[in-house]
Formats: structure tokens, C-alpha cells, sequence
């Protein structure tokens, strides 16, 4: 570059390094908190800071091409009556420029690749669906599994205590069975803070979704498959549980709410809920990871109950007939 001669890289790189500083921090402090899916378990909690790392990448990127963009219409635009805007032989190869660009973008792609493949396995498949067989596993999931199937054991709170919940869907609702705690079945999912819980998800019909959004999970609830996610609640506070896989007419009104309660709290509700329903749930088939539904099809006649003559007597959903 001869002496006189703007370094219009230098200008635009000054102006690029200054700005991206300033939007990262503004966007890490003001705007990272309240990024969703919120802190409401741990899968949450990391899958925003990974969420925010990313961005924080990503604005420089953005913002990169803004300044070269702006900085170009400024400084080299076409001027009513001047002379057309020329670049010169400088204009028509930058090796060091190349060389830069195509590193910078490699390890950047790169890096973000490995980042998210490691938090994916730190954080247990970060509240996705792993199938029946999960490669990662919270330590005290094999133990929690066994006793949920076998339905010898009580869950109580302490270190690497798993909760078992089975998450079933049907056209169209989700309800929630706790086989550490007699196997009842109930429309409301309550969980216990500062817990790791082992999601059981399956269908007895069609495909639907189990998303818990604030809980950062989200699993395919598939028939005759179980689709463990895990998560480690934090606090207290709700939830809202939709489906979000189309599964039918009514697919946009399959939705409930859920609360994550104090330990003490929770172990009262789960109690309480348990013999309160000893009846019902002698009348459901023992625990098992996926069901064979009835022949009465969907919209809520999976449990015979008598009042209602099965398509087939001879396909049931395994519940004991009353007596009649």
C-alpha cells in the first residue's frame, strides 16, 4: 500500500472489533437471563448458555457483514455525476484476505460442532429423547429402572435418587405414571425440585411428542417404543406440557401444565395420590416401558371399563375387567 492510501480492512476491522464487543456484552448480560428455555432444570440452564455462546459467535459474524456492507455503500457507492468507483488490480486478488476468511470460518464451524457434541454428552442428550437403550446415562438411571419394572421399591429423596415417570400419550392428552410409588396413573405431572428424573415416553396410538418446554425436554412418545430423556429439576416453579408432533384432529388442544414443588411437597402429593387412587390403579395392567391399547380405538377408550362393548373382546388394553 503506498503512503497516503486509506487501509479501508483496517478501518472496517476496528470499527467490526469495537462493535462486536459492545453487542456481546450487552447481549450476555441484558439479553442472555431471560433467553428461553429458562432455568427451570439443569438441561434448561445449559441448553441456554449454550444457546448464548452460540449467539455471542454468531453477532460478530452478523455483524461483520453488516460493516463491510455499510462501509461499502458509504465509501465505494456510485456518485451522481463523479466517476464510477474503481478498485484497481488490488481489488482483484487478496491472498492474506482469502487465507483469513477460509481458517476463520473452518475452525469457527468447527469449534461449534465439537461444542455441541460435548454439551449433548456432559448434559445427557440436553433433554432429547435417546430411544430405549440411552448411550449417556445419570448416574443411579440403571438402578431407578430396575426398581421401577420390578415395583419393589419407593423413591425417596437423596444422592443419585432417579425418578421414574412414564409419560403416555393418546388422542389427545398426555397422563403421567409414577412406578416407584404403586404405579398410579395421574393427569397432573408434579416433580420434585433439585431431582435428576428419567422420562418414560410412549404412545398408545398414534405418533405425538412429549415437550416440556420450560423443562427443556422434548421426546417422539412412538407406540410400543420407550423414549428416555432425563433432566435435573432446579427450583420450583411451572411448566406447559404440548404435543408437538401432528396426531389428529384435536392436536392443538393436547396440552396440560406441570409444577415442580419442594421435595417434602412433592413426597406428600405422590403419598397422598397413591392411596387415593389404590382402587383405579389395580385395575390398570403392572408397570411396563410401552402398552398394546385396546381394540376401542382412541379419544379415551383405552381403559375398558365396563360400560362400553370393545370392537374386539379379545384385544384389551390388559386392565381387569369389573365384574358385571
Amino acid at each position: 500500500m503506498k503512503n497516503g492510501e486509506v487501509n479501508h480492512l483496517r478501518r472496517m476491522g476496528n470499527a467490526w472489533i469495537v462493535i462486536s464487543v459492545v453487542a456481546d456484552l450487552v447481549f450476555w448480560f441484558v439479553v442472555g437471563p431471560h433467553v428461553p428455555p429458562g432455568r427451570l432444570t439443569e438441561a434448561a440452564k445449559n441448553n441456554q448458555m449454550d444457546f448464548n455462546i452460540l449467539m455471542m459467535v454468531a453477532l460478530p459474524v452478523l455483524l461483520g457483514v453488516w460493516v463491510y456492507m455499510g462501509y461499502s455503500l458509504r465509501v465505494w457507492s456510485a456518485k451522481r455525476g463523479g466517476p464510477e468507483p474503481v478498485g484497481g488490480p488490488a481489488a482483484a486478488s487478496n491472498r492474506r484476505v482469502q487465507v483469513l476468511w477460509i481458517s476463520i470460518t473452518s475452525v469457527t464451524v468447527l469449534a461449534a460442532a465439537v461444542f455441541g457434541t460435548v454439551a449433548l454428552i456432559v448434559d445427557h442428550g440436553s433433554g432429547g429423547g435417546e430411544g430405549p437403550n440411552p448411550v449417556w446415562m445419570p448416574a443411579g438411571a440403571a438402578k431407578a429402572e430396575t426398581a421401577a419394572l420390578a415395583g419393589t421399591a419407593s423413591w425417596s429423596p437423596g444422592k443419585d435418587a432417579v425418578l421414574p415417570v412414564q409419560v403416555i400419550g393418546q388422542q389427545w392428552k398426555f397422563t403421567y405414571r409414577y412406578p416407584t410409588f404403586g404405579g398410579f396413573e395421574s393427569p397432573d405431572l408434579i416433580l420434585p425440585a433439585n431431582t435428576t428424573v428419567a422420562f418414560n415416553v410412549t404412545s398408545l396410538d398414534v405418533i405425538h411428542s412429549f415437550w416440556a418446554y420450560q423443562l427443556s425436554i422434548k421426546a417422539d412418545a412412538n407406540p410400543g417404543v420407550n423414549n428416555v430423556a432425563f433432566t435435573e429439576t432446579k427450583n420450583p416453579g411451572q411448566f406447559v406440557v404440548r404435543c408437538s408432533e401432528l396426531c389428529g384432529i384435536w392436536h392443538g388442544s393436547m396440552y396440560n401444565y406441570g409444577k415442580v414443588v419442594s421435595q417434602s411437597a412433592f413426597m406428600n402429593w405422590a403419598q397422598q395420590t397413591e392411596t387415593a387412587n389404590a382402587a383405579n390403579t389395580k385395575l390398570l395392567p403392572p408397570f411396563a416401558y410401552t402398552y398394546t391399547p385396546d381394540a376401542n380405538g382412541a379419544a379415551g377408550g383405552l381403559y375398558p371399563d365396563g360400560t362400553v362393548t370393545p370392537y374386539n373382546s379379545s384385544l384389551t388394553y390388559g386392565a381387569k375387567q369389573p365384574a358385571s
